[in-house]
């Protein structure tokens, strides 16, 4: 069942953000993860904006999709921007190994597919 149209923008900025966090990631090592400080940034700002957004999400939705962990994605945005001294650099890249690639799946179905560019169609 798709989400209700208020739902809509938050969930594609939350697939937006995953991809995002597989974009900069990708053929990266964990050692190589760990030095490069502007990856690990980035990634972590990405995974705050599918936090945010994930506790916009209507309870409606939340309840129909209970697949999705919202209450787990919500809180690790909370960490990341509350108590980012305690930031674990281990679990942020099982994040983004397992569970990313996991939660787009998830998304992907509850994303409306934007309509084709008018000039792609003439």
């Amino acid at each position: 069942m798709p989400p209700i149209d208020d739902d809509a923008a938050f969930l594609s900025d939350m697939l937006v953000a995953a991809r995002q966090i597989l974009h900069y990631t990708t053929g990266a090592t964990f050692e190589g993860f760990v030095r490069n400080d502007m990856m690990r940034r980035a990634t972590e700002r990405q995974l705050e904006i599918i936090g945010e957004a994930a506790g916009r999400v209507s309870e409606e939705t939340r309840k129909r999709n209970m697949e999705i962990p919202w209450p787990k994605i919500i809180a690790q945005r909370n960490v990341l921007a509350h108590e980012y001294g305690e930031i674990k650099v281990e679990l942020i890249w099982k994040l983004v190994q397992v569970h990313i690639p996991a939660l787009i799946r998830q998304l992907e179905p509850l994303v409306p597919t934007p309509p084709p560019d008018s000039a792609e169609t003439a």
